[in-house]
């Protein structure tokens, strides 16, 4: 089947965006693809410096014939009504069909060729790209990321003619900038596109582009006997900002070597977007680095290396002035400024921030093992680094530079650890902080960041969460499971945010595979203990997956429907049920049965043994089966119908002091 090829070619497209607009690209001509009924064997997105580019398999030449169907006025509905109704479908009221009472329209549309679908599928993805950022120029209407130069459309090798704002659809393409051939190439379809694009200087994929600066980069280094520091947010920068990428060894003044390889690295990244050499002998910082050229230099980069190597030194003295001064005033003599800084209007300054944080410190550190002093101490001065020259021009580096300046003090190793860390974990893959003063710290900064902002209304909504609180969240849960802090939420946080951390708890839990409804069944008690509740869960995972746990939990759902079938007819008996004389051999043995798990349950859960208390319950499933099959709840007798029930009443409160089994899918 014949094969879509479109090129928009622009001027520079910022790298940030152009993941996103690959898939923009794809999502939006499959959608408009799909309303006209195709359904595309394979398509395709790329997305460089200075284009996107769709390639699409497997389209037919035309749309096929449709019937469409549409829901008019009900039979006798007044004129008005039927005159608008036979208006948008183009019928008279004879070609209508009366079905149960209901005009409707029967609409036969002949399928249009492809090419005519295409070209307004086009023009729609053009004027309506999401772009994060756009401009208009010279005197057209068109908005675009950057000027926008060439459309090339080809449908089975032929041009679909397309026309926007004066730039008209061909089959003309260009290459590299600098590089390439003088002229443009015509191209007939994706092979010839790719092929002379790549005879152009100009690499497409964007994973090709990646993997060439890594292979160059790593020979380069390993050709002197260095060692490539990796850089995967680097990597996708520069890989969106070169066409033909060319990786270059440059060398530095070794003599910056002796500043925090955070800020050599951080100025190479953010200024220059450079990688850093790492010496395999040391493990430090080797005095090279890599840059990512667009050219394939005749001198093989030396120029590239010199000229970068002399921008890098003046950035590098940047960073060294800052490095130097900022040493020379204690961060606790930087605390004034923090009055001056806003952390939020509604939350008040910097300083009530630490404040805040100063004393919750304080009252975990018991908690987590430190030190209060030592806790109340780091977090007193965690913030200080935001009012330094370095933290000023790298903000990135905020914290780890507070950590450095500490250690220059002569602070205890503890607390500057703890100021260095305490904005950890930011991910999923981030280390915890170092050390109990690091834990209390790190914890009283995220539960200040979620109490604030949830106390003033600025909660995290669909995918919308400008503070960062879901991470905030997550970052509190791994510090308090990975270190077993027995912290309880409700105390330090309320509903609202025992809730929230129930929900992220849900998506942490989630991502290892375990189920989201046995987060719920422990929640749903009232615990807000995250050690032991996920102990809870795991125990409750392992029991449900035994036979007896899930014939157990099938039991529990019968019980808990007859329960409630009774409880909408009036009151219910209360108290224990009772080995009544004449009973059936199946309702003494679950009272039998009841009278020894309960306290075994009892016993288990108050040592925290979850597993334990999931082995005694276990010890129900063979009478609750045998009670169900041979004993008849809704006896004729009341008073057996009424031990009947207490014995499932004691059953479900049984198994709900464990979790709540309702909450269990399945």
């Amino acid at each position: 089947m014949p094969q879509l090829l479109l090129e928009l070619f622009s001027e520079e497209i910022p790298a940030r965006m152009q993941v996103q607009a690959a898939r923009d690209l794809e999502r939006m001509a499959r959608e408009r693809l799909a309303e006209q009924g195709f359904l595309p064997e394979a398509m395709t997105a790329f997305a460089g410096s200075r284009r996107l580019t769709l390639v699409i398999e497997g389209l037919p030449e035309a749309q096929a014939d449709r019937t469409e169907e549409r829901k008019g006025p009900r039979v006798g509905s007044p004129d008005k009504a039927m005159e608008g109704f036979l208006r948008s479908t183009g019928l008279t009221m004879d070609q209508l069909v009366d079905q149960d009472g209901v005009w409707f329209a029967k609409i036969e549309r002949k399928g249009r060729p492809t090419p005519e679908i295409v070209a307004e599928m086009v023009e729609a993805i053009v004027r309506n790209f999401p772009w994060p950022k756009s401009m208009t120029w010279g005197r057209g209407t068109l908005r675009w990321v950057r000027p926008l130069k060439r459309i090339v459309c080809l449908f089975d090798g032929a041009v679909v003619p397309v026309s926007i704002d004066g730039i008209e659809s061909g089959d003309v393409t260009e290459g590299h900038r600098f590089m390439g051939k003088a002229e443009p190439f015509r191209v007939k379809d994706f092979d010839t596109y790719r092929d002379g694009l790549a005879a152009h200087f100009v690499v497409l994929d964007v994973e090709e582009r990646k993997a060439r600066i890594l292979d160059a980069a790593r020979t380069l280094c390993f050709a002197r006997n260095l060692e490539l520091v990796e850089d995967e947010g680097l990597l996708n920068e520069v890989a969106g900002l070169a066409e033909w990428p060319t990786p270059v060894l440059g060398d530095m003044d070794p003599d910056f070597l002796d500043l925090p390889p955070e800020v050599i690295r951080t100025s190479m990244r953010t200024h220059q977007k450079y990688f850093a050499v790492r010496d395999p002998a040391t493990g430090g910082l080797a005095p090279h680095f890599i840059t990512v050229a667009n050219i394939q230099a005749a001198d093989g980069g030396a120029a590239i290396a010199a000229g970068n190597a002399k921008v890098l030194s003046a950035r590098l003295s940047d960073a060294r002035f800052f490095w130097d001064e900022d040493r020379k005033l204690r961060l606790e003599d930087r605390l004034e400024k923090l009055k001056g800084v806003t952390f939020h209007a509604k939350l008040g300054a910097m300083s009530d921030r630490v404040a805040r944080i100063t004393d919750l410190a304080r009252s975990l550190a018991p908690r987590v093992g430190a030190d209060p002093d030592a806790a109340a101490q780091a977090a007193r001065l965690a913030k200080a680094d935001l009012v330094t020259g370095m933290v000023g021009e790298f903000p990135e580096l905020q914290g780890l530079m507070g950590g450095y300046y500490a250690q220059a003090e002569g602070l205890s190793a503890d607390v500057a650890a703890a100021i260095r860390d305490h904005y950890k974990p930011q991910g999923p893959g981030d280390a915890l902080p170092e050390g109990p003063v690091g834990a209390a710290l790190a914890l009283a900064d995220k539960l200040d960041s979620l109490t604030g902002f949830f106390g003033i209304d600025e909660k995290p909504t669909g995918s919308r969460d400008p503070y960062a609180l879901r991470r905030s969240a997550l970052g509190v849960i791994r510090i308090v499971l990975e270190r077993g802090i027995r912290l309880p939420l409700r105390d330090l946080a309320g509903d609202d945010l025992v809730a929230f951390f129930a929900d992220r708890l849900k998506v942490l839990l989630r991502d290892q595979g375990r189920r989201h409804d046995l987060v719920d069944a422990v929640f749903a008690l009232g615990d807000d203990d995250l050690v032991r509740i996920v102990a809870r869960v795991e125990a409750l995972d392992g029991f449900l997956t035994t036979e007896d746990g899930a014939n157990l939990l099938a039991g529990y759902k019968r019980a808990t429907n007859i329960l409630k079938a009774e409880e909408k007819k009036g009151a219910m008996p209360t108290g224990p049920a009772i080995a009544m004389d004449g009973a059936p051999a199946a309702e003494l043995a679950l009272v039998q049965a009841l009278a020894g798990v309960e306290p075994a349950v009892a016993q288990a859960l108050a040592a925290e043994d979850f597993v334990a208390a999931m082995q005694a319950l276990a010890g129900l499933r063979g009478p609750v089966d045998a009670f169900f099959e041979q004993v008849l709840v809704n006896a004729e007798d009341p008073a057996e119908r009424d031990n009947r029930l207490r014995l499932l009443s004691q059953v479900r409160d049984a198994m709900g002091r464990v979790a709540d089994f309702s909450q269990v899918t399945g």
